[in-house]
């Protein structure tokens, strides 16, 4: 982690109550903690989706690490899908229902 000198600057407080961090910072997520009345700490971040967490833990994680690893290791080739379906037993021919009019 790089340690910067600190940078102090002022800025005014729009009229909608924003402030402007500058372009550098364009389109970033922020955390922004209100530590006591009139003082905050604001802290670039990226955040995770709920419904992505699961991705973060250590069994989705080495789950994942090896499947990339097996996928690295055995390239697609070329597939012959009616043999797979004769491999499987039904010749690729399941029956129907036959639709009534």
């Amino acid at each position: 982690m790089n340690i910067l000198e600190p940078k102090t600057s002022v800025k005014v407080v729009g009229a909608n109550g924003q402030i402007s961090l500058g372009k550098e910072f364009a389109g970033r997520q922020v955390l922004v903690e209100e530590r006591e009345a009139g003082v905050w700490l604001i802290r670039t971040a990226m955040v995770v989706p709920e419904n992505e967490l699961w991705l973060h833990e250590p069994k989705a994680n080495g789950d994942l690490r090896r499947a990339l690893l097996w996928a690295q290791r055995n390239p697609p080739g070329e597939s012959d899908p009616d043999a797979t379906l004769r491999t499987l037993g039904d010749g690729g021919k399941r029956k129907r229902k036959s639709r009534s009019a």
